[in-house]
């Protein structure tokens, strides 16, 4: 594989927001809402075109973020000037670079990586004390695999020749224990779009401690 490799799983074609994004954004924009301070600041671990930080920019956050795909940051640059967003990777020293945030926010990054431990300890990391990190990926649970099953989809959602892209199936437990495991108290969770047992997707808000 050659540097030029975009192993992010995503192509991009823009810098706008795609459907995933329409029950994404609204749970992530409760959660902000929820914080209390007056530092807005916010690193976006993973930030793709940077159609997430316009978003949460647009509503006060000052957005700092970086994406392992080249062709996203392009477009995240271009047509979203106003926000700091890089070519670079979890498994970089981050906070060494940026500093630390009282608030990281990281959406469906987790499910692509070989190495979710050095992620979930740079996303702990870039979090001042008492910050707050929120991570969303495809949610998996007892009765959505039994169904994924029943259906005859398990190749279509476990797609094994998708080049990069989901390799890490999480579950509520597992992704708590990653999220422990790093230093952060026990995550409170949201699961969303579609029912709750079918969600297509969980978001976990996890505290570093202060």
């Amino acid at each position: 594989m050659n540097d030029n490799t975009d192993i992010s799983g995503y192509g991009y074609e823009d810098g706008e927001l795609n459907s995933s994004h329409g029950y994404l954004l609204p749970a992530l924009q409760t959660e902000l809402g929820r914080l209390d301070g007056d530092d807005k600041r916010l690193f976006d671990l993973g930030c793709g075109n940077g159609s997430i930080g316009a978003a949460v920019g647009r509503e006060g956050w000052d957005v700092t973020g970086v994406d392992v795909s080249s062709d996203g940051i392009a477009y995240a640059n271009r047509v979203h000037p106003e926000l700091r967003l890089e070519t670079g990777s979890a498994y970089e020293d981050l906070a060494g670079k940026y500093g630390t945030f009282p608030v990281v926010v990281s959406l469906e990054v987790v499910e692509h990586l070989y190495d979710p431990r050095t992620y979930a300890r740079t996303l702990f990391d870039l979090l001042e004390p008492g910050g707050t990190a929120i991570v969303s990926t495809p949610y998996h649970g007892y009765w959505k695999n039994l169904v994924i099953a029943l259906t005859g989809k398990m190749d279509h959602h476990f797609h094994a020749l998708w080049d990069h892209g989901h390799i890490k199936f999480w579950s509520i437990p597992t992704l708590t224990e990653l999220l422990r495991e790093a230093g952060f108290e026990t995550p409170r969770f949201e699961r969303v779009g579609r029912i709750s047992p079918l969600a297509k997707s969980m978001i976990a808000i996890a505290r570093k401690p202060s």
